[in-house]
């Protein structure tokens, strides 16, 4: 029978840390781990000031937002003792344990456990609890080495780790594998194909919210969200893991052309800052001065005045810096269309050229069709080596090696598709047509497609502010300027 302490004049104030790992074999409820903590704190006189709890939290991460707070409270001195369900639950990490007994022993507070007591005030005391930790880090340690095994088998058969929700896929729980989903999985190509083509990730998120399309969490989309979908390359069977990239064997959702032409659309864009692709100004990130060569911002409407272009330069640090001045939006525009006008009157000219072009182009898309058609074939392969290897009809060392050889032919073949599709989509490039067709849609098209149009006709258009002979600068100013036009 335990015998109770005396309770002091001034109870210690106690503080409950409760913790529920996410492991199974290992979940202890909250509920249980405070009736335990309330009743040892009972037994020696401790008033409990507060409750903490981290919910489904591995206790193999120190960025727990309860454990911070109960740390402060002991370094702040609104608590004198944190009382925990056993030693494990304030952390399973070496490292963060000392730090977290250190830094309660410089405080003057101390941690105590409900169900594993022990006297730390001795050496024989500090010691057990010592190998307490070690035995709960030597665990998470087991655990951690064996869902690791799982992984990397999982991961050499060409599936995922685990059953995670991915976008466009449903997860198949007899087969353990992802299934194109009837419904997303269609959206969802059409989503990397209207990125293709050149609409911008806040079009598309607009698009799918639009169309009630939610996240595998059921939330809006947002442009964050969606750039993690498209750029994990899921739906063209990449299966991205801690940093790396494996070939999956699930059904692929897009083509590898469709992917290609995903990436490289990704990579004209990447360079383009957020706030020019959600810009309402066609121009936005084209517009250069020709003074300093800086950037030229939009301005918008105010007292009275039209849209401008203003040197970013002189804007925030003054005309020591650029003696580059203000240019009307319309007047810059009204250029790039004039540009465009002369680039589509060539359309008749390049005529020629374009026949050459596309002799070629049938070529290179002959041979990347057979290109894709090999490796689609190497795709079922890899997919009847993984279900030999279920049905135990070939062993996991004959699975490795015949996939590791597969595997290298496929990359072999991706880096030749990639070759030829980039050099067929440059000889799509057809200057003066393409203007024809952006002139011909102009009114219609929305500023980010117009936008992005020009991005791949112009490389930037020039202003010179304050020019002789030059057209008018800003309405109602005495301002000139020169634009200048400048293909891409």
């Amino acid at each position: 029978m335990s015998t109770l302490r005396p309770v002091p004049d001034t109870p210690p104030r106690a503080v409950l840390y409760l913790r529920q790992s996410i492991s199974h074999d290992d979940s202890v409820s909250l509920a249980l781990q405070e009736t335990a903590g309330r009743d040892y704190c009972r037994q020696r006189g401790y008033e409990v000031v507060r409750v903490e709890a981290d919910p489904g939290i591995s206790g193999r991460t120190w960025k727990r937002p309860a454990v911070q707070r109960v740390m402060a409270m002991i370094e702040d001195g609104t608590a004198d003792v944190v009382v925990l369900w056993k030693w494990s639950r304030l952390s399973r990490s070496r490292r963060d344990w000392a730090l977290a007994a250190d830094r309660a022993d410089v405080a003057g507070g101390r941690i105590e456990s409900s169900t594993e007591a022990v006297d730390v005030a001795t050496a024989t005391g500090r010691l057990t609890r010592g190998m307490l930790v070690e035995l709960a880090a030597f665990e998470s340690d087991r655990i951690g080495e064996v869902w690791k095994e799982v992984h990397s088998s999982r991961l050499a058969a060409g599936r995922t780790p685990n059953g995670k929700p991915r976008f466009g896929y449903v997860w198949d729980p007899v087969e353990k594998i992802h299934q194109p989903d009837p419904v997303t999985g269609p959206r969802l190509a059409e989503a990397y194909a209207r990125y293709a083509a050149g609409a911008s990730v806040y079009t598309l998120v607009r698009w799918l919210n639009g169309e009630q399309i939610r996240t595998t969490a059921g939330n809006l989309w947002t442009d964050h969200s969606l750039r993690r979908v498209l750029d994990s390359g899921f739906a063209a069977g990449v299966i991205r893991w801690r940093g790396a990239e494996h070939p999956g064997v699930h059904e692929q959702i897009i083509s590898p052309q469709a992917w290609q032409a995903y990436l490289d659309a990704r990579v004209l864009r990447r360079n383009v800052p957020a706030q020019v692709k959600r810009s309402r100004y066609v121009l936005s990130g084209l517009v250069r001065c020709g003074h300093c060569d800086g950037p030229m911002v939009a301005n918008s409407r105010s007292q009275g005045r039209q849209p401008s272009f203003r040197c970013s330069r002189s804007k925030e640090q003054g005309p020591q810096a650029c003696a580059g001045g203000y240019v009307a939006m319309g007047v810059v525009e009204a250029e790039v269309v004039r540009w465009l006008e002369r680039e589509a009157a060539g359309v008749e000219s390049a005529a020629a050229a374009a026949r050459v072009a596309a002799s070629a182009r049938v070529s290179a898309d002959g041979e990347l069709r057979r290109l894709n058609r090999e490796v689609e074939r190497i795709g079922r392969a890899l997919k009847k080596l993984a279900m030999q290897n279920a049905e135990e009809l070939i062993s996991d060392d004959e699975l490795r090696d015949a996939r590791a050889d597969y595997v290298g032919q496929r990359a072999s073949l991706l880096e030749k598709v990639e070759q030829l599709g980039l050099q067929s989509r440059q000889m799509v490039v057809d200057r003066s047509a393409a203007a024809a067709e952006l002139l011909d849609d102009w009114e219609v098209l929305q500023v980010e497609t117009r936008r992005e149009m020009l991005g791949r006709l112009i490389d930037r258009v020039v202003v010179v502010t304050g020019s002789r002979g030059g057209v008018p600068g800003v309405q109602g100013g005495g301002s000139s300027a020169v634009v200048e036009v400048f293909g891409a």
